[in-house]
């Protein structure tokens, strides 16, 4: 699957902070470094989807850049 994770640098949790924008506003996790967070976010997404499909709940559709 083909999904989008933002990694940004937070000031307030002194922390990578990864969000998963295709699954919604609280799809997050964060971390010490930038790999640190990108691994935890890949976990989350591996989660996400295997609880979806475990509930037969849809995928969301993954936000591919167009780029003209």
């Amino acid at each position: 699957m083909k999904y989008s994770i933002l990694i940004q640098w937070s000031d307030p949790d002194e922390a990578y902070v990864a969000s998963l924008p295709e699954w919604g506003d609280y799809a997050r996790t964060h971390g010490e470094t930038y790999e640190e967070a990108l691994e935890n976010a890949k976990e989350v997404l591996e989660d996400l989807i295997y609880g979806y499909e475990q509930t037969g709940k849809p995928l969301p559709d993954p936000k591919i850049l167009q780029i003209a």
